[in-house]
């Protein structure tokens, strides 16, 4: 993993805050300075955290775990379904459906509805329907699409929460807590970072920075799912081992 450039940060503009008075007392050990009534994120602190962030997250891929990304806000959606779409990962970027992760059982009914939908469309049940329930079963199953579509394969709550914007997402913040499930985010300096198991202190509004950090996070996450990649084919070549001896072994006796 290669460690992270302040330069490349300071270019896409991660390092604007809020205005001055929109800040949260609690963001003042990650601010820099104050410059036009507007904070400057200290950038040498977002690197040393984002590369914190990046080893754990790393770790929770090679793991097996899912981590869920939470973004809803205009500026985020777009990069955040590409980013966690690259690398397999679930994402909400519609409303929160509330009781997501406290409620996870309803929520993966409402999966299964959509896969018995889609089931009914394969093997032909659909056709055999009336103009007006195929409608009803289209508008269903679009309604889902658009509140849980990403998060269709996520059989189990998640190993960890990514979130842009915390303030925004403070819900799913809220229940993640709840079930002490570790919570990530880009943090900027209107928010609390003291909810938080990591902070990554940076410009949660500009889609360049957010863009440049979830850049950063997904790389990470590919590592992570490539060692367990490497660890799962060794095993099995050492599996595929064994049982080639043993057949030797067994010929030989014979």
């Amino acid at each position: 993993m290669e460690k992270v450039e302040v330069k490349e940060l300071l270019d896409a503009g991660v390092h604007f805050g809020h205005l001055t008075r929109k800040w949260n007392p609690n963001m003042a050990p990650y601010i820099y300075m104050e410059r036009n009534g507007i904070h400057i994120i200290n950038l040498y602190k977002t690197a040393a955290k984002i590369d914190e962030t990046c080893a754990a997250l790393s770790k929770i891929a090679a793991s097996g775990k899912k981590i869920l990304f939470v973004a809803t806000k205009k500026q985020a959606k777009d990069i955040v379904a590409e980013k966690a779409g690259a690398v397999n990962q679930p994402y909400i970027t519609e409303r929160w459906p509330g009781g997501m992760l406290t409620n996870f059982v309803t929520i993966r009914k409402a999966v299964k509805k959509m896969s018995s939908i889609d089931r009914m469309k394969k093997d032909g049940t659909f056709e055999s329907l009336s103009k007006r329930e195929k409608l009803q079963i289209d508008r269903q199953r679009a309604k889902l699409e658009k509140n849980l579509g990403s998060i269709s394969d996520m059989t189990r709550l998640p190993g960890a929460l990514f979130v842009v914007d915390t303030l925004r997402e403070h819900i799913a913040i809220k229940e993640a807590q709840k079930l002490n499930i570790p919570i990530f985010a880009m943090v900027d300096t209107n928010s609390d970072p003291r909810q938080l198991d990591y902070v990554i202190p940076a410009n949660d509004d500009a889609s360049k920075s957010i863009n440049k950090v979830l850049s950063i996070v997904s790389s990470a996450i590919q590592d992570g799912l490539n060692e367990r990649k490497a660890e799962r084919a060794e095993k099995d070549s050492g599996k595929a081992k064994k049982a080639a001896k043993a057949t030797v072994a067994d010929q030989e006796e014979e």
